[in-house]
């Protein structure tokens, strides 16, 4: 993932997630976040880039909190710096399972109400 600011991701990222680092130093510029204790899981990495963020991108990641209770893992995700985005893809009947987000570069992200 393409981040303008390393300190800020890494430390949201690792929050948001409860991920740790793979690799024992941190490096400016690039940085693999892994479930912590050898778990599975997606690997995330997270690269310096000056490339515009995308209105709509093709590729964004979707989280399924943990005992599915989503509006507290918006708020969760929120007190750490995440933003509602004003989503103009949303259904017209609002009647959705997820709820679009930025992390604190404006990557875009959706955390998903699986019940």
């Amino acid at each position: 993932m393409g981040v303008e600011d390393m300190d800020r991701a890494y430390r949201f990222w690792s929050e948001a997630l409860h991920y740790v680092p793979r690799d024992p130093a941190y490096d400016p510029a690039w940085n693999v976040l892994v479930p912590p204790n050898g778990g599975s899981g997606a690997h995330l990495a997270l690269t310096l880039t000056d490339t515009p963020l995308q209105k709509h991108p093709r590729l964004h990641l979707d989280l399924n909190p943990d005992g599915g209770d989503a509006k507290a893992e918006v708020a969760r995700l929120l007190s750490l710096g995440a933003s509602i985005v004003d989503w103009d893809l949303y259904p017209e009947d609002r009647d959705v399972d997820f709820v679009v987000l930025a992390d604190p570069d404006g990557n875009r992200f959706c955390v998903i109400d699986v019940r």
